[in-house]
């Protein structure tokens, strides 16, 4: 799924890992947000942006906590600024019912909808507006109105006297008898209007009321309140002329009775719409030369889902994020550039990343996210509750390779005996119990396995990527181990990387084997021991990517740097292609 704000007055905040997240990811999402729930804030809500795991599924359920939320994508979308909560108006409404509707709400647009929803088209202020300026080459249009006698008797509020035919449409048009009466009813030929198109607007004149049933009018509308004689009210039945009493003034009731107009004709047909999923990006690309006042969101049968306006794709998006277990763009929920990073709580190397504002931003050298999370909690007095400190627990264990990694620090060991005695959890046997949650190389594809625990770096001039899987033993891994090179192989061509690792650590022994697909060169220059296979090496007491394998990279492309083999500085558009494409400058040269 994507995310959209919620529709509360606090916008959701999403506390969320990076993509294929590990245990520590996963936990420290979950307990961070308790932590802000302990200090009552509200709306930050548990996310990941990657598929679950054996070992994670087994912490979560020894500690009976859901899976947080997944998120596809966090890319600005018009569902995230449109105005969901739409007015809309049938083609049969009057200009009376939409201008209150404009006028009440302070709009400026209305979409006009059949009965299933259906987008007809829409009609704005300044259609209506039109409507009523003057026309003075077109004195007839000036006095035209469109609509039944019922809606014209809406309009006025009146008092309905004698109505004909209330609800038949018509063309209908406006007199006001102000004349004499030996002129009135001169109807003009030329205009061709005739008795029965007319209504009649008049005060208590009882001789134009007799001549306008005499000649058979429409209508009869009496202004101003006043009584009408019992004689006049028969002669209307009987002649078939309605009769209706104003309590307006006569050049009042003559325009108000022109609002009581079926909008249908006024409406404009040619509307511009888009899906509720298209990117915001996309659309200010496609509205950036236009002049569409207002786009209508619907649905893929054309119903209405909302409305918005050229101001509306201004408006700042709600979706926020704080970062958990990672601070680099490269690793984070497609779409987080684009959004509100509202904190960062990481233990990893600095990324590049740029904010909008200043943030909270949280970075510790320990060996796990839940340690800082933890310490959060003890610092202000906090005591989290046995199952998010058992999740805490398992954050740091799965982490740390319980306290064994080179990453952990005595704050690691620390905490993690606080969080045992809340959770009433001996730390040991939660570690057996993580550790022998399954073999991520039996429990997935070859593909799954790269991308359980998969990251992206940029290192000089080379786009590589390390993922890493815990084992009990290399059994698993030799079994698959040609399987696992092909496909390590075709995730290398897929992201377009300079060359592409995994990095298999055995639990027990705490030792670990690196298989490597891509360039030559870079294979060439890693000094550890070759095992059977020149992609794979033997690295006795690696286990950590982060403090330990990535500097030995570095270092490696460092030194290839020197030898003139990788560009001084970096590519904008590493790739790949990258080594040879500078092998063969050289070699021009």
């Amino acid at each position: 799924m994507t995310a959209a704000a919620t529709t509360s007055s606090t916008p959701a905040t999403y506390v969320i890992g990076h993509r294929n997240p590990d245990t520590d990811a996963i936990c420290s999402a979950i307990a961070y947000v308790a932590y802000k729930e302990a200090r009552g804030e509200k709306g930050y809500i548990a996310a990941r942006c990657g598929n679950s795991n054996a070992r994670i599924d087994t912490v979560l359920q020894r500690f009976q906590q859901p899976l947080p939320l997944y998120l596809s994508d966090v890319t600005p979308r018009v569902h995230d600024v449109m105005i969901s909560n739409v007015l809309s108006v049938r083609p049969t409404a009057t200009c009376a019912e939409a201008l209150e509707m404009i006028d009440e709400h302070d709009i400026r647009i209305l979409p006009v909808t059949a009965d299933d929803n259906r987008v007809l088209g829409s009609i704005s202020v300044f259609q209506l507006g039109g409507y009523f300026i003057p026309r003075m080459r077109e004195p007839r249009e000036m006095r035209k109105v469109h609509s039944t006698l019922a809606h014209i008797a809406r309009a006025l509020k009146g008092r309905v006297i004698h109505m004909t035919e209330p609800d038949r449409t018509e063309d209908l048009f406006i007199r006001i008898g102000a004349m004499d009466v030996r002129s009135f009813g001169k109807f003009s030929e030329k205009e061709g209007i005739t008795p029965a198109q007319s209504i009649i607007i008049v005060g208590d004149r009882w001789d134009i009321q007799q001549r306008a049933i005499q000649i058979g009018v429409r209508a009869l509308v009496v202004t101003g309140d006043l009584p009408i004689e019992e004689e006049v009210v028969e002669q209307a039945f009987k002649a078939g002329v309605s009769l209706i009493v104003s309590h307006y003034d006569s050049a009042t009731t003559a325009w108000v009775i022109r609002t009581a107009s079926i909008i249908d004709s006024m409406v404009d047909r040619k509307i511009a719409t888009v899906s509720a999923d298209l990117r915001l990006g996309d659309l200010r690309r496609k509205i950036s030369a236009s002049n569409t006042p207002a786009y209508m969101v619907v649905d893929d049968e054309g119903k209405l889902q909302g409305i918005l306006t050229k101001t509306d794709v201004l408006k700042p998006v709600k979706t926020r994020l704080v970062l958990v277990d990672h601070n680099e763009m490269t690793q984070a929920v497609p779409g987080a550039a684009e959004v509100t990073i509202a904190e960062i709580i990481d233990h990893h190397r600095l990324g590049a990343l740029n904010t909008q504002q200043p943030i909270l931003f949280i970075n510790e050298p320990v060996g796990s996210t839940c340690t800082i999370v933890a310490d959060l909690f003890r610092r202000e007095g906090l005591t989290p509750s046995p199952s998010i400190a058992g999740i805490m627990m398992s954050g740091i264990i799965s982490d740390t390779l319980h306290l064994n990694s080179p990453t952990s620090t005595e704050k690691d060991a620390n905490l993690l005996a606080w969080l045992s005695t809340i959770a009433n959890v001996n730390s040991g046997e939660l570690a057996a119990t993580i550790f022998s949650s399954g073999s991520v190389i039996i429990a997935n594809s070859p593909e799954k396995v790269i991308r359980s625990d998969f990251k992206i770096y940029e290192e000089l001039s080379a786009r590589f990527s390390v993922s890493q899987v815990e084992e009990l033993g290399f059994g698993n891994f030799w079994a698959n181990a040609k399987i696992l090179a092909d496909a390590l192989e075709q995730v290398r061509n897929d992201e377009d990387l300079t060359f592409a690792s995994l990095l298999i650590t055995d639990i027990n022994t705490q030792n670990s084997l690196l298989l490597v697909k891509g360039d030559a060169e870079f294979i060439a220059h890693v000094t550890y021991p070759h095992v059977e296979q020149n992609e794979i090496f033997d690295m006795p007491g690696v286990v950590s990517r982060k403090k330990q394998l990535i500097p030995y990279i570095t270092s490696v492309l460092r030194e290839m740097q020197s030898e003139g083999l990788l560009p001084a500085q970096p590519s904008s558009s590493t790739s790949r292609s990258a080594f040879p494409r500078w092998r063969r400058n050289l070699e021009q040269l």
